[in-house]
């Protein structure tokens, strides 16, 4: 047993439906998440630049003893072999691989699309892990860059006209290709669950990469015995590099309910 937390960290407030999940299948585990919103969205700098910020969200987690990191972040996820050396030996993990076999296993026609941020999609890290899988896979990729200020300013209901009208502009071409399953490769995406299916149809299967994250984490504490030996529900703990305010109310927003977490602003650099 471990009861040292989980880290998570994103760009932004994405990360929080890694964290919703998290807390459904872990509820005795302690979670210090750090959302970088002062520097959202990591999705349009350089590589080079995506990886320096990766090194210092990752530097954080490790000030406060974390057991494990998750990269609730598609972009970082996208460049986490270069960046895997600074967790030392600490288990860290990204979404890309989960959310391309939770894809694989859910698709009947081998039509996969993702949505994702622009670093993302051009990385061709989905299509690797897909193809990897199975060659013959066909994978659709789409970047979506509108999507993650919508996010982050709680723009994302299904009858919001803007997330409307971006999730038509961004998945129409994905859609006319006849996809039956759609990775949300930023974790920001799942906040437009609603909106996404409804156009896409109840016959296109949508994949949570953060959610696919969040369940292995716990088939990863669970086969290690590295769980949590505790009774009662973990201390949540989520920093943010910008305005508490903002951050406070995304986090009522995007988690659907009150939860007993401390809200912190931090420095990373």
């Amino acid at each position: 047993m471990n009861n040292s937390p989980i880290g998570v960290f994103d760009s932004g407030v994405g990360g929080l439906s890694c964290v919703e999940e998290l807390i459904r299948l872990l509820p005795n585990e302690d979670i210090v998440y750090l959302g970088d919103t002062a520097r959202v969205p990591y999705g349009t700098r350089s590589r080079d630049t995506i990886i320096s910020y990766a090194r210092e969200d990752i530097a954080f987690l490790k000030k406060h003893n974390v057991k494990m990191i998750l990269v609730a972040c598609g972009t970082v996820s996208s460049v986490l072999d270069s960046v895997r050396d600074e967790c030392g030996d600490i288990p860290v993990s990204g979404v890309v691989i989960p959310a391309a076999e939770a894809a694989y296993k859910a698709t009947h026609n081998k039509k996969i699309g993702v949505i994702a941020t622009g670093a993302s999609i051009s990385s061709g890290s989905y299509d690797r892990s897909l193809k990897a899988i199975d060659e013959s896979v066909s994978v659709i990729g789409k970047a979506c860059p509108m999507l993650v200020p919508l996010a982050e300013n709680g723009y994302t209901a299904p009858d919001c006209p803007p997330a409307r009208f971006f999730t038509e502009e961004y998945l129409s071409p994905v859609k006319e290709l006849g996809v039956d399953t759609l990775i949300l490769g930023c974790t920001h995406f799942p906040h437009f669950s609603e909106v996404i299916s409804e156009y896409m149809g109840s016959d296109v299967t949508l994949i949570s990469a953060s959610a696919e994250l969040a369940k292995k984490a716990s088939e990863s504490l669970n086969a290690s015995a590295q769980r949590a030996d505790r009774k009662e529900e973990g201390r949540i703990s989520l920093y943010c590099t910008d305005s508490e305010t903002l951050f406070a109310d995304n986090v009522r927003k995007f988690l659907g309910r009150d939860i007993n977490a401390q809200i912190l602003k931090c420095k990373l650099v």
